[in-house]
């Protein structure tokens, strides 16, 4: 009887769990769509603000802008890494993580000062643990950042780097492929390159004239191309983040449903050799009877 109770109550417990798995697993999914309309929409944006900024910067040859500069020795490297502020979400902030610390044995090999800043709870618990000092830690961003968030961010990397106090910056994040595919990259978003591919291409066929002039069209363009490409290095963050977890609650409870099927099992088998027992014990009462 004792381990009837325990199969009964085992059971009972993970078909709590399976409730609550199932509830994440459709909370992420409301999560994900909405993050992914924000980001599809974003993309359209981002691509076509870098092309045209790709586009302008080719033509206007004559004319030089600091975030355009490439320099050629990195003495000061900044690594952004954005992962999620809670678990649950599979291998999401592991993938990201391994690419930043690749990231980081790069910088140092090079012999550059590194400037590390943490978004999310996991990057910051797991660089305390390392012992790795972070310049910057966020953990108001969530799976909803804003433009005005990131500007802020933007606008400081932007000072920064035309002043010289850096000479890169780098952001590690899942980059969002589609809603199959999702891979942890390390993008330089400073200083700004120009796209290869038909971007790249219609730079030589397109001729601009600049009015009022190409220096001040590149000095409100280019800026506004990076805190572009920034917001939607968090967007994608945000889709990718839902995903892990959809995915990652999906199998939970799919295991949950498996473990629950064995206990009845066991539970079934058990209560059989029970009631046989029992049906055996009276049959041996009655006989000892006769």
């Amino acid at each position: 009887m004792a381990k009837l109770r325990v199969l009964v109550k085992r059971r009972k417990a993970i078909r709590n769990i399976r409730k609550i798995t199932r509830t994440m697993e459709l909370i992420a999914t409301a999560k994900f769509k909405k993050a992914m309309d924000r980001a599809s929409k974003a993309a359209v944006y981002t691509r076509k603000i870098a092309e045209l900024a790709a586009d302008l910067s080719a033509n206007a040859t004559n004319v030089s802008h600091p975030l355009l500069e490439k320099r050629q020795v990195v003495k000061n490297s900044l690594l952004l890494v954005l992962c999620s502020n809670r678990g649950l979400c599979g291998g999401y902030n592991t993938a990201i993580l391994r690419e930043a610390n690749e990231a980081i044995t790069r910088s140092r090999q090079e012999g550059a000062v590194f400037h590390l800043e943490l978004s999310g709870k996991r990057a910051i618990e797991y660089y305390r643990f390392r012992g790795v000092d972070a310049e910057h830690r966020y953990t108001h961003f969530e799976d909803r950042a804003t433009f005005e968030q990131t500007e802020e961010l933007a606008n400081r990397y932007i000072a920064d780097y035309s002043a010289g106090k850096i000479d890169r910056v780098e952001v590690a994040y899942m980059k969002f492929l589609n809603a199959a595919r999702q891979a942890a990259v390390v993008e330089t978003l400073l200083p700004l390159s120009v796209p290869a591919g038909p971007a790249a291409a219609r730079t030589t066929s397109v001729e601009y004239e600049f009015l009022p002039s190409a220096k001040n069209i590149l000095e409100e363009l280019l800026p506004v191309s990076f805190k572009a490409r920034l917001f939607k290095c968090f967007l994608d963050a945000a889709v990718s983040e839902q995903i892990g977890r959809r995915v990652a609650m999906k199998a939970a409870t799919e295991n949950a449903g498996d473990i629950i099927r064995l206990l009845s099992q066991q539970y079934n088998r058990a209560r059989q050799a029970q009631i046989t027992k029992e049906i055996a014990e009276v049959i041996g009462g009655a006989e000892a009877l006769k």
